[in-house]
């Protein structure tokens, strides 16, 4: 909740008034999300208990956690509004908002679908000995090595779209090449410290998109 009031306050306060359809839309799939995602978190103790109490993660993450979890996200927000009140970039195609809310949902779908197959779906990149953390290859895990990673940067990359804004696709983008870079950061941790992990990437070689990276 408290996320979707910066939103909000980003939103509305850079493009100075509250009638603006667009950032509705994105606050009421940013509020769904994150019931689904509340609901799966409460399902399971572990990961419940893993997301309440966050342990420290490696030292290289907390800087690019904060670029994508809030710096990159406020910077396209703001940006958008911005674009918004003082019309720095012409409207997109009416098509194109219809195409960020279907990229956005079935990127909170995959992100949803990744958590509930991980039971060491964490906030930070970390090993997780103390709850016995293994391999998982199911569900999203038997297509590529980070789903989630890979529906945060497609969310990432569909708001601009949903908030009818060029300018936003900046720090989008770099929202999203920083996610990028968590995940090849992230998957060189793994492959070094967790058990059967570098033979579970020899069976599934794409990290974010399949047959691609």
């Amino acid at each position: 909740m408290f996320g979707l009031v910066i939103a909000g306050a980003c939103l509305f306060g850079s493009a100075g008034r509250l009638d603006w359809a667009n950032a509705w839309v994105l606050l009421g799939l940013n509020l769904a999300a994150g019931v689904v995602s509340s609901i799966i978190i409460a399902s399971d103790a572990g990961l419940n208990a893993e997301r309440s109490n966050v342990k420290a993660g490696k030292d290289w993450d907390k800087p690019i956690v904060a670029v994508v979890v809030l710096i990159g996200p406020m910077a396209t927000w703001i940006t958008a509004g911005l674009d918004e009140r003082f019309h720095w970039s012409g409207a997109m195609a009416g098509a194109a908002m219809a195409a960020g809310v279907a990229i956005a949902a079935m990127a909170a779908a995959l992100i949803a679908w990744s958590m509930y197959a991980n039971r060491f779906f964490s906030a930070v990149v970390r090993i997780q000995r103390d709850r016995g953390h293994v391999v998982i290859s199911d569900g999203p895990y038997g297509f590529v090595r980070h789903p989630g990673y890979a529906g945060i940067a497609a969310f990432t990359l569909a708001t601009p779209l949903i908030l009818n804004s060029r300018w936003a696709f900046l720090p989008a983008a770099l929202t999203a090449g920083a996610s990028v870079l968590r995940t090849a950061l992230e998957d060189r941790t793994l492959r070094r410290e967790l058990d059967g992990y570098a033979e579970y990437a020899g069976r599934v070689r794409s990290r974010l998109i399949p047959l691609i990276w």
